[in-house]
């Protein structure tokens, strides 16, 4: 053998070595921060900071960046090196409105570094969204009924909101909807339009977003069940299918969307509770697996996960199983970036925990992992290069 040869057998056995040991630089990565947010008690808590493995779907504590008031959702911008907290009051400098404060993200670290706050427009804000631009914060204000959206600057620094959109109705449950309850906004795939979900009205109304501007003009408007109280969406990878969970009813509906108009029309509804179940119970959190084939809701009150399978031509959803999520009240829950793990925030029973996702059939087992921290409510993660 020659000495050519055995040059390339060298350079062919240390790629295959890095590959399996995931030391290849243009693999996909396996490591990830988590940031998790919550309601706080007090100054020592805020957002904290997890690495987590892929491999394994284990999870190790890093830090907590204190002093941050009921970061209850959260948006990382695609660079990866901002993120964004929506932070749930009902008062902020003496009016009646939450706030949002942004954060530098330091990617060797992890650690997220203040950079400034301003208000909401409306109180409790519980959603936040960054465009792909990282340009504008979308809101959504549950008690304020209200969405905004929110000039972000080169630097990472928050504008006051240059648009906001006032919601005006009712809904079906005389006792939840005496009035507008913005529960989620986020962007459709096109990023042209800015879709919110008001749980007070049982509708979701589409705004065209005019990001030079910055103004949100409405454009559709699609009534949920009477009653059903809408409170997150999720796209399908095929950007064609939505699918929405209701609180107040316990259902997720598939439906189908027209990314030219910014119009919604209903595949069908299914019920996130098994059929003997009578008690009380309130869905939250609704996700897509990355490769399509399933979609999965939280419910509150029966403490499970549902799994529903996709019918990705029709929209049409059969149901899969339950699996208790080994807590109370779980809030968000997320599924990590490479499709083999599911973790779910239970808020009233103080914490995290870790399950596997059976590729073949969607099903969830937990990995015995878990951790302890006050109530948890939102779960994001970035990976790390």
């Amino acid at each position: 053998m020659n000495m050519k040869m055995i040059f390339f057998l060298a350079i062919m056995i240390v790629g295959v070595m890095e590959r399996l040991l995931g030391n290849d630089p243009g693999s996909a990565p396996s490591e990830f921060y988590l940031y998790v947010g919550a309601y706080t008690e007090n100054a020592e808590q805020g957002i904290s900071i997890y690495k987590f493995d892929a491999n394994q779907g284990g999870l190790s504590f890093i830090a907590t960046e204190k002093n941050v008031k009921n970061p209850s959702y959260l948006a990382i911008n695609d660079k990866n090196n901002l993120l964004v907290a929506a932070n749930e009051v009902g008062e902020y400098h003496g009016k009646k409105t939450g706030y949002v404060t942004s954060f530098s993200i330091n990617s060797e670290t992890g650690g997220l570094t203040k950079i400034n706050e301003v208000a909401s427009g409306g109180g409790a804000p519980c959603y936040v969204t960054v465009n792909k631009s990282a340009s504008h914060a979308f809101v959504s204000n549950y008690s304020g009924g209200n969405v905004s959206i929110i000039p972000i600057q080169s630097d990472g620094r928050l504008s006051e909101y240059s648009d906001l959109k006032q919601h005006e109705g009712t809904g079906g449950n005389p006792a939840r909807q005496k009035g507008p309850h913005a529960h989620f906004i986020e962007l459709d795939p096109k990023q042209e339009f800015a879709i919110a979900v008001d749980l007070g009205m049982d509708k979701i109304i589409s705004y065209k977003i005019d990001e030079k501007q910055g103004l949100l003009n409405e454009s559709n408007q699609f009534s949920v069940q009477a009653g059903a109280g809408p409170r997150h969406l999720t796209f399908h990878p095929n950007k064609r299918l939505v699918f929405v969970i209701s609180e107040l009813n316990s259902t997720i509906s598939s439906l189908s969307y027209d990314s030219k108009e910014g119009k919604f029309s209903e595949v069908m509804t299914v019920s996130t509770l098994p059929d003997d179940f009578n008690g009380t119970s309130y869905c939250a959190d609704i996700h897509v697996s990355p490769n399509g084939k399933y979609v999965y809701g939280s419910n509150r009150g029966h403490n499970s996960i549902v799994v529903y399978q996709v019918d990705v031509k029709s929209g049409k959803l059969s149901y899969v199983d339950h699996t208790s999520v080994k807590g109370d009240w779980p809030r968000n829950f997320l599924i990590d970036p490479t499709g083999k793990f599911l973790l779910v925030a239970n808020q009233k029973s103080d914490n995290i925990v870790v399950f596997k996702i059976d590729q073949e059939s969607g099903r969830l087992r937990s990995n015995g992992v878990e951790v302890q921290l006050p109530k948890p409510v939102c779960l994001k993660m970035l990976a790390i290069r």
